[in-house]
């Protein structure tokens, strides 16, 4: 049986996870926190670019806090496997974490199912709290992971009378709406547009979130002719 205390930690893992959506790259984004006797120990989530893993993260950040008995709360199942990195089992072994509450199974075959079998020995508790607002978030990775695909968001601006330019040269989205566009640069790796859009719209490409900026995704222009213009503001945002 779930409790409130065990979703709160875990909707908490899931606001860190959320930080470094679509920065951690092969790897998806965990979030996780420690806690003991009923106070936080420590919180972090997956580092950019997918190491160290959110496990490791918030062991190291505990510091000389003793994790014997404490639980850990994370997004996505522990990993078991060597990769790039030692299995985050073996650090929670070793600090003599004694509870694992997590959201979600992970299916990479190298790490599903194994983790009870592989933490039976060690007198560890291990519980999964299902939560929706978890498995959604995992969506992408899944599908990724499931199809050895790239998952694709689609983005289309269209009026009310579904036309998709303004003959006035004017912009047919809001404020929010080109924000939440640019949020999509963000969250994604990749952004890909054919050089028809290109000449016509002469964008940019890049995230102009204050704060983000870092963060523009790759750009990928469909175009085996090479018919673009030069001097388009794609390439001179390249050079700065």
């Amino acid at each position: 049986m779930s409790s409130k205390k065990d979703k709160f930690y875990l909707k908490l893992a899931l606001n860190l996870a959320k930080q470094h959506e679509g920065l951690t790259g092969e790897n998806p984004s965990v979030g996780c926190v420690i806690v003991k006797n009923n106070k936080i120990l420590s919180l972090s989530k997956t580092s950019i670019n997918g190491r160290p893993h959110a496990e490791a993260n918030a062991i190291r950040l505990a510091n000389k806090n003793d994790l014997k008995g404490s639980t850990i709360y994370v997004t996505l199942e522990p990993c078991t496997h060597h990769g790039k990195t030692p299995p985050c089992t073996d650090l929670i072994i070793k600090k003599k974490i004694s509870k694992i509450v997590y959201g979600s199974n992970d299916i990479d075959t190298r790490t599903a199912n194994k983790l009870k079998i592989i933490l039976k020995k060690y007198n560890i508790s291990i519980r999964q709290v299902k939560m929706k607002e978890i498995t959604d978030f995992y969506k992408s990775y899944f599908y990724i992971r499931k199809n050895k695909l790239p998952y694709v968001t689609a983005k289309l601006a269209c009026s009310n009378d579904f036309y998709i330019y303004s003959k006035k040269n004017k912009n047919i989205t809001n404020e929010l709406s080109q924000n939440t566009s640019h949020l999509l640069r963000y969250k994604n790796n990749a952004i890909l547009i054919s050089s028809k859009t290109l000449n016509k719209d002469n964008p940019f490409l890049n995230c102009r979130i204050k704060g983000l900026e870092n963060y523009s995704p790759t750009k990928i222009i469909l175009d085996k002719n090479l018919n673009y213009k030069e001097n388009l503001n794609i390439f001179k945002s390249q050079r700065r």
